[in-house]
């Protein structure tokens, strides 16, 4: 990690969960991290636990599902922290909204915000980078559901994470035509012990399927943590290694 010493990373939705996770470790091998989050109040207190550790934390409010905010985001960082190095698209939710009786809205917010988001911050991240001749790294926090998926109740969240697996290999491409060398990876953890699945029950009134009821809370799980020292090994490759994808799973978690 010491070629990132002292360079900029942007996290998005690093108020929780693996977004977290990773802008805590990214701060703690010597990084300046802007946090972009929703809540961006969540973002000052680790902010605040953070000081003293070799890099920084910054704070920056971008809801991922608006894009004047995401540009401001990105406004922020190069007039106050620099250009951009890595990019890490952690922000994702998802929502029990079948396709058969589903709420339009609750599908636009998962689309918005896991695709659309995304590709947004990407875009900018990439133009930073090649304006200013970085060799950066763009990692997608993914999921195993966008390689395999059966869980219909949620089948918007999977279509989701499709695309973002789609979206990874089409900007590889894009890149190498380029004969860029900024990275590109995807990282597909299994079941993480988040809150997103509180939030996936405050979204549908409080009550998840069996299935999800089932597959989460009676199956093992990895910590947010576990991700984020896999975003650490990634970035931790030579200039001459690209990993394209990685699968992580909890020791006997069952196909979702």
């Amino acid at each position: 990690m010491n070629r990132w010493n002292g360079k900029v990373a942007i996290v998005t939705g690093a108020s929780s969960g693996i977004g977290k996770a990773i802008a805590t470790k990214l701060v703690e091998n010597g990084m300046i991290v802007a946090g972009l989050a929703r809540r961006k109040g969540l973002v000052d207190e680790l902010v605040a636990k953070l000081k003293g550790a070799k890099g920084e934390l910054h704070g920056v409010q971008a809801n991922m599902t608006n894009e004047e905010e995401i540009l401001k985001a990105f406004e922020y960082v190069a007039k106050n922290l620099g250009p951009v190095h890595v990019l890490v698209n952690s922000a994702g939710i998802s929502r029990v909204s079948p396709l058969t009786c589903g709420r339009t809205d609750q599908w636009k917010d998962v689309l918005e915000t896991n695709v659309i988001g995304l590709s947004i911050a990407t875009r900018e991240a990439v133009k930073s980078m090649s304006v200013n001749n970085v060799d950066g790294h763009i990692i997608h926090i993914n999921s195993v559901v966008g390689h395999s998926f059966r869980k219909t109740s949620s089948a918007m969240y999977g279509a989701s994470k499709f695309a973002v697996t789609a979206l990874t290999d089409a900007l590889r491409d894009e890149l190498n035509q380029a004969k860029s060398k900024i990275k590109i990876t995807s990282i597909s953890p299994g079941f993480v012990d988040t809150e997103i699945l509180d939030r996936v029950s405050e979204h549908s009134d409080g009550l998840l399927p069996m299935e999800y009821v089932h597959h989460f809370k009676l199956n093992p799980s990895l910590k947010a943590e576990d991700v984020a020292d896999c975003a650490l090994y990634v970035l931790s490759t030579p200039p001459h290694v690209q990993v394209h994808d990685i699968i992580l799973r909890p020791m006997g978690e069952t196909a979702i």
